[in-house]
């Protein structure tokens, strides 16, 4: 055990537990307190959102901006490494931190990640594919674009999440159009490929450089939003995860990163692979970890953060994971009446797993919570993956 690992110790001349903080309040950062918290650590969040789900479950909530001085002196002194749970958050507060604290990941990883065009640059460096793009900050720029990255798909180069800031466009004159609502703001174009599915890896990196993996897994959007995933991941061949896996590894390490980070993929229908995106924390994609791996994504956070060994994480069983948006909580699609899902009638089902993020306010697209389901067989599951679909109305897969 090396000098400069961060234990929890709870049992060290009665001082109390060690205290872990989360930049963010989401459900990944409640999922991150659990974790946590079920090592024997105490736990901080800085999020101004009284009612933010990790807030809501943590030691400590520090309910200030994000560049606030004074709360994050506080983090600071509270905590002994501090992390983040969504990609969004000001760069420059994780700079501040890791002044006196170890933050992982370190701001200069966020800045790849938070910024389309940064992290396509950081794609074609690296050596991993990823589709032909361009970038748009001015009209001479918008002019320039070639003819053969139509028709593609205009992103904001920054602050777009689940399918927001992003237009399909097919024409010089439909560009020109989606730039203006964009508000002409930074965009990247990205070329339309002929995509056959989408899978995405977990991986998780240690200050020594030590590097494991998650099995690839298997994603289904809807509307710009994950809606399924699946594990083990179907139509994947070994080589063809080991192309992801591989492609993972080298952008983690070429970032110098530690911690959690997520990269997805676009598989082609000639059987290649592009990068999409990279997440500088645990994802949406892994939350089936919890239920279906012997170490979750997020206990696997707390290990980078602190030093701990990275053990090689195993699938116990094969899952679904179903989102479970707040559209579920109307009564239909152009309903305004809202009423529970039935919740027993799921967990009546076996081998699922509930998982709900303390959100008070159901509204239509936001992540409530999600539904793994595991079983002896991948068939097994699928089957009772969708019977819970049925039940809470969720278009099958």
């Amino acid at each position: 055990m090396t000098a400069d690992v961060i234990l929890p110790g709870a049992t060290l001349g009665g001082s109390g537990a060690t205290t872990l903080g989360v930049v963010g309040g989401g459900q990944l950062g409640r999922m991150f307190v659990h974790a946590a918290q079920s090592m024997g650590y105490a736990t901080a969040v800085l999020d101004p959102d009284p009612a933010s789900p990790a807030g809501l479950v943590s030691h400590h909530h520090l309910k200030a901006d994000y560049l606030d001085a004074a709360a994050l002196a506080e983090m600071a002194r509270l905590c002994a490494a501090i992390t983040t749970e969504f990609e969004n958050v000001p760069a420059q507060a994780l700079d501040t931190l890791a002044q006196t604290r170890p933050v992982a990941p370190t701001g200069s990883a966020v800045r790849v990640c938070q910024d389309r065009a940064r992290e396509k640059a950081h794609f074609v460096a690296s050596g991993v594919p990823c589709a032909p793009h361009a970038l748009i900050e001015t009209p001479e720029q918008l002019a320039a674009i070639a003819d053969d990255l139509l028709p593609g798909i205009l992103k904001t180069a920054r602050l777009g999440y689940d399918g927001k800031g992003q237009v399909r466009v097919k024409t010089r004159a439909e560009l020109v159009q989606a730039w203006d609502e964009l508000k002409r703001v930074p965009c990247v174009l990205e070329k339309m490929l002929p995509l056959a599915f989408e899978v995405s890896v977990i991986v998780a990196r240690g200050r020594d450089g030590q590097i494991v993996h998650f099995p690839v897994q298997h994603n289904l959007h809807r509307d710009g939003i994950l809606a399924v995933t699946t594990v083990p991941a179907p139509g994947v061949s070994e080589a063809l995860s080991a192309q992801v896996v591989n492609a993972a590894q080298t952008l983690a390490a070429s970032l110098n990163y530690v911690g959690v980070l997520c990269l997805e993929f676009f598989i082609l229908q000639d059987g290649s692979l592009v990068a999409n995106e990279m997440a500088p924390r645990p994802h949406n994609s892994g939350h089936h970890t919890i239920d279906a791996c012997d170490l979750s994504q997020f206990e696997m956070q707390v290990r980078a953060m602190t030093g701990l060994p990275l053990v090689a994480p195993q699938l116990h069983s094969p899952c679904f994971m179903l989102n479970l948006l707040g559209d579920l909580w109307f009564e239909g699609i152009a309903s305004t009446v809202q009423r529970e899902p039935d919740w027993p009638a799921v967990v009546a089902l076996p081998g699922t797993h509930l998982h709900l993020y303390g959100k008070t306010d159901a509204r239509r697209g936001r992540k409530m919570g999600h539904l793994t389901v595991t079983a002896a067989t991948a068939d097994l599951a699928r089957e009772v993956a969708l019977k819970a679909a049925a039940v809470l109305g969720i278009e099958p897969f």
